[in-house]
């Protein structure tokens, strides 16, 4: 086979292996923009109809990871980096389990954060205050991954640390009904610690993704992980009552009856697979700080739906955090398209550079 027939194969095989990223990187975003809306509004339309167990919350986070074992067992479709295939869990070295467990304890402890957080704050409440975690995501990922901060990047981290700070001021005219103020500060610092828990999972995953080489080994991790995250979940409900305090709140507490509150759980155990399958695949795909921005971007759709689904009060403070909230995302997206030009013109210069030394030579 001649040099031209060689690079037209290595070329072809290049084109195939994007289009099959860039199709697998749009499935990515669309289960995390369907899961991030509807596991929102699914939490806390769960509290709002009689559920009332931050553990039975958090254990419906991650009971759904056997829907994981769908994009293990197609390999084929997936492995995007070496087109190799092997047998799920085949090649999860210890060390590898050990990663895996330890952040998925993390996260299990995250998810309870997020559902004592909910059962207190209003949908929009909630996602203003996530927001806050694009600027942690940005500390993190500076330290862990060595990211480079930009002016625009540092301003992003004001705004969104001033739309918090403006909810935290508004809590009189925000808390729900039958809420006290104390309640309603418990569950504002435990969205905080949950979107500081998040931001640092981001980055964590990103490190360890870089010895991964499929998509399938990157849903096998997910798939240890929730199964240590719903570990954790299990003990808390067992000291909180267990399963049998879900069938007693299914017939007695939850007022759509029994069959609303399995369909309320069923659906919530789908979402929040979609979302938490969308984040590890984003960041697989491309960058944590790209998996935090998007989620961030989607949080203005959960405010929205906060509002019109279950009629959050939207004064003039919240009206304010969400400018500021748009704000430092714009920020954020601004000082990452002039980074991405500086660096396209640093490519170019040093290709000059090279192209002129090869001409010398000659």
């Amino acid at each position: 086979m001649d040099t031209s027939q060689q690079q037209q194969n290595i070329k072809t095989n290049l084109l195939h292996e994007n289009k099959k990223k860039w199709g697998l990187l749009v499935v990515n975003i669309l289960a995390l923009f369907l899961g991030s809306i509807s596991s929102s509004l699914l939490s806390r339309f769960y509290f709002i109809h009689g559920g009332s167990s931050k553990w039975v919350s958090t254990w419906v986070q991650s009971t759904g990871f056997p829907l994981l074992l769908i994009p293990i067992c197609v390999p084929h479709v997936f492995n995007l980096k070496t087109g190799k295939t092997h047998k799920p869990f085949s090649v999860f070295t210890p060390k590898l389990c050990f990663v895996s467990v330890s952040i998925g304890l993390m996260m299990g402890f995250n998810n309870f954060l997020f559902s004592w957080g909910i059962s207190y704050l209003s949908v929009s409440t909630t996602s203003l205050l996530l927001s806050s975690q694009l600027a942690f995501n940005l500390i993190f990922s500076a330290v862990l991954v060595k990211q480079r901060i930009s002016f625009s990047n540092l301003n992003s981290v004001l705004l969104l640390t001033l739309s918090s700070v403006l909810l935290g001021l508004g809590s009189d005219h925000d808390r729900p009904i039958g809420v006290i103020q104390a309640h309603y500060f418990m569950g504002f610092f435990s969205i905080l610690g949950a979107g500081l828990l998040f931001a640092l999972y981001l980055p964590l995953v990103e490190m360890v993704y870089k010895s991964v080489d499929s998509y399938q080994m990157v849903m096998e991790m997910q798939v240890v992980m929730q199964m240590a995250a719903v570990t954790l979940a299990v003990v808390g409900m067992r000291f909180d009552g267990g399963y049998s305090e879900m069938r007693s709140e299914g017939k007695a507490g939850f007022d759509l009856g029994l069959t609303g509150y399995w369909l309320t759980i069923g659906f919530a155990v789908f979402s929040w697979q979609l979302c938490f399958m969308g984040t590890a695949g984003l960041v697989f795909l491309t960058k944590s700080l790209t998996g935090g921005m998007c989620t961030t971007a989607l949080l203005p759709m959960n405010i929205l739906g906060g509002v019109l689904f279950y009629g959050d009060d939207f004064g003039v403070l919240k009206m304010v955090s969400t400018l500021l909230c748009l704000w430092g995302l714009c920020s954020y997206l601004y000082g990452e398209h002039n980074m991405k030009k500086e660096n396209i013109c640093s490519d170019d210069d040093q290709n000059e550079e090279s192209v002129g030394i090869v001409c010398n030579d000659v």
